[in-house]
């Protein structure tokens, strides 16, 4: 059988989870979590890092920081993750959904502008795959209206624009380390906090609205209840398998490459014959190899290729259901011009196994045994 996904483990992580419990120190915020912090805050050039029990948790976090209230708008794609919008949604935000672009599946950056009104507080970019938006002329738009820019780089750790880190480059960045990304920790999350006046209300908020972490450094004599929050903590287990991780996150992130190219490069026949389009990296983005996936040919049954490739062992899936479809999109978000990229792309897309540790081989039997379907199919 060829899996969808295999949690790669460098070798590591559970040396550092005894070393965790040796010391007795297993809440959060312990040596393994300052390290993972000062990883991030390096590789990332953010002012502060924050790690969390999931991105879900660093998104609401997020929200809390913008000061939403109810009736505000945040600007979003439809094609994302539920995080993306609900953790908006709990603060009494109403999510605007804009269509993407057909090359990448990122929120296209031309129709922003026109979703944009007396209400709206905050943009929020989904870089999808690991491929990054484009950046320059959104963080242009968030500048004019001087509203707040959140990017959900869930999958996004590793990759760049323009030599920048993606997460960093907007008011606040939120990674996942969930065990289906490049680089996990079971569950787990982290804030990047690249607004220097949003950093020590982020570390109140991440502490259940106190300020214990200013105690902790011995800037207060003892620390009370200051804002609202709430316990986003990761424990310091789960930071020391991350640690373990991080350590390896340039090699992982070459491995995944070059698995990435080899589909790439296998693929090209059946693009070339018009049954399949594969993903577009713009140059200015240098991406994390994240998920490889392809946009079948419209005329052919993407539930048949799924199911015939099930049968020979091979498990693919395709990804969101857009959320302007959901019942509660419908009732608590509303769109802003047509998502017929978000609806036509949506349900064309096939994402294909990708984890390191997947052979040439397998790559080679999957792409044989594809082509094969969607000839039979398109015949």
């Amino acid at each position: 059988m060829i899996c969808f996904n295999k949690p790669y483990m460098s070798g590591k992580e559970l040396d550092y989870v005894s070393e965790v419990y040796r010391y007795g120190h297993l809440s959060g915020d312990g040596p393994f979590s300052h390290k993972c912090h000062q990883w991030l805050e390096h590789n990332t050039s953010t002012h502060k890092a924050l790690l969390t029990h999931s991105c879900t948790a660093a998104l609401e976090m997020a929200a809390i920081l913008l000061d939403l209230k109810s009736g505000d708008e945040v600007i979003m794609p439809s094609y994302t993750f539920v995080s993306t919008a609900n953790a908006f949604v709990l603060r009494g935000a109403r999510p605007v959904f804009v269509d993407i672009r057909q090359d990448t599946l990122n929120i296209d950056e031309t129709l922003i502008e026109a979703a944009i009104t007396d209400k709206t507080k905050a943009i929020v970019v989904v870089h999808y795959a690991g491929v990054a938006c484009e950046m320059d002329q959104i963080v242009n738009i968030a500048d004019k209206y001087r509203i707040k820019l959140v990017e959900d780089a869930a999958q996004a750790i590793m990759s760049t624009y323009k030599g920048r880190a993606l997460g960093s480059i907007g008011d606040l960045g939120c990674y996942s380390f969930h065990e289906t990304k490049n680089i996990i920790a079971g569950e787990g999350g982290a804030l990047l906090v690249n607004d220097p006046e949003l950093v020590l209300r982020a570390e109140v908020i991440r502490e259940k609205g106190t300020d214990r972490s200013q105690f902790i450094r011995g800037e207060v004599d003892k620390y009370t209840w200051n804002d609202v929050g709430s316990s986003f903590l990761p424990s310091e287990i789960m930071a020391a398998f991350l640690w373990a991780q991080l350590e390896c996150a340039n090699d992982i992130t070459q491995r995944r490459l070059a698995l990435w190219q080899n589909y790439h490069q296998l693929l090209e026949p059946l693009a070339s014959q018009g049954l399949l389009c594969r993903p577009s990296i713009p140059s200015e983005s240098q991406h994390n190899a994240h998920m490889y996936y392809v946009i079948l040919n419209p005329l052919i049954d993407r539930e048949k290729v799924l199911r015939q490739l099930k049968n020979y062992n091979i498990m693919c899936t395709f990804h969101y259901v857009p959320l302007h479809s959901s019942p509660a999109g419908r009732f608590y978000a509303k769109v802003s011009g047509t998502l017929e990229n978000t609806d036509k792309l949506s349900s064309q897309l096939i994402r294909l196994p990708l984890w390191v540790g997947i052979s040439g081989e397998q790559q080679q039997f999957l792409v044989n045994k594809l082509g094969d379907i969607l000839k039979g199919l398109s015949s």
